[in-house]
């Protein structure tokens, strides 16, 4: 079993294909910061920048990444492509971005082979996608934990 010295990652990567999806993605960046969990956003493109976006999620663990929310429209390779280059949990959001309005990436996100699992919310849903990676990462942080629970018991609502 491997060890890993100081205290479990915190940090949250928030990738998207497009500039274009910042404006749903932005919720999951809301989110996060409710809980003060720490995040970084990047534009990757499984298509447009493959080595970068594989890169990133090679790297992503040693660079202290704890899980990685992606979000993609139409054939919503991202989530998948990271998943494939980490064993990092992550956590795909269909965008509604085509003719199908986000039906299509959400049948790429959860058909992903055996072997390479990708979480999916409901699509647009990056509020709820950022929720389940608080989630994950509260299982090792008694903090995040509570914070959750007043969370719920407020309703579950997030503050504007």
């Amino acid at each position: 079993m491997m060890s890993h010295p100081g205290p479990s990652p915190r940090k949250v990567a928030i990738l998207m294909g497009s500039e274009s999806d910042r404006s749903v993605m932005s919720a999951a960046e809301s989110v996060l910061a409710h809980f003060k969990v720490p995040f970084e956003t990047h534009v990757l493109s499984a298509h447009r920048t493959p080595e970068a976006a594989a890169q990133f999620a090679k790297s992503a663990a040693e660079r202290g990444f704890a899980v990685v929310i992606a979000g993609a429209g139409m054939a919503a390779h991202l989530p998948g492509v990271v998943a494939a280059h980490t064993t990092l949990p992550v956590i795909g959001v269909p965008l509604d971005a085509s003719p199908l309005h986000g039906v299509d990436a959400l049948y790429s996100i959860v058909q992903m082979p055996k072997g390479v699992p990708v979480a999916s919310v409901g699509i647009g849903a990056a509020a709820n996608a950022a929720l389940l990676a608080v989630q994950i990462l509260a299982i090792s942080d008694a903090e995040l934990t509570r914070a959750l629970a007043e969370f719920r018991q407020a309703g579950s609502v997030l503050p504007k």
